[in-house]
């Protein structure tokens, strides 16, 4: 009996109506989600698959339903430097950062993690091609953005040398700080092994 036609005709109803209740949260979830949120899921799908210009395309479709938003503008930057069009996502890297910086709230962690990725991006990518420096300022810049650290004299060295939470940006400047204390003439500004592993981050 279990194998019977309105065996089968029951299994069948139950299948379609799984597939259309799923379908139905679907719709709502794109519905009901902030504009730009779900083309941003997209666009990071896509990086994480290395799929550059796909990504930077559902991110476009992102901030063309909402212009400032955070993610999709990071992470197409990242994607822009996936695909070594290193002069564009210096341009969006900097717009980001220029606007996080004058629109941030004093209670908003979201913001201040956002800015972090966006100053740690642009570090990685002028180190990338050897403005050490300017990355240096930027690497110091995430560190402080993401922790809240003050200013004041001495500031970097406290942070350089007694921070109990490193991190891939904070190694990072870590020595290049150390680097530009030595004699130009002995400094070794670039290990390419280890630079290879630098990764863009987002919030």
């Amino acid at each position: 009996m279990t194998g019977g036609p309105l065996a089968r005709v029951l299994l069948a109803a139950v299948v379609l109506a799984a597939v259309g209740f799923g379908g139905l949260s679907l719709m709502r979830s794109v519905r009901d989600a902030p504009p730009g949120d779900y083309a941003t899921r997209q666009g990071d799908l896509r990086l994480g698959e290395r799929r550059f210009a796909a990504a930077i395309a559902a991110f476009d479709r992102a901030l063309a339903e909402a212009p400032g938003h955070r993610g999709a503008r990071l992470g197409k930057a990242a994607a822009l430097i996936g695909l070594a069009r290193y002069a564009e996502a210096e341009t969006l890297l900097t717009a980001t950062i220029a606007d996080l910086t004058a629109g941030l709230a004093p209670d908003d962690p979201t913001g201040r993690a956002a800015l972090a990725a966006a100053f740690a991006n642009r570090g990685i990518l002028r180190d990338r091609q050897g403005r050490h420096a300017e990355a240096l300022e930027d690497y110091l810049d995430s560190i402080r953005a993401d922790r809240d650290i003050a200013g004041g004299p001495g500031w970097i060295e406290r942070l350089l040398h007694h921070s109990d939470r490193p991190s891939s940006v904070l190694d990072r400047a870590r020595y290049l700080y150390r680097e530009f204390q030595k004699p130009e003439s002995e400094r070794l500004l670039r290990v390419p092994e280890l630079d290879a592993r630098q990764r863009m981050y987002k919030p």
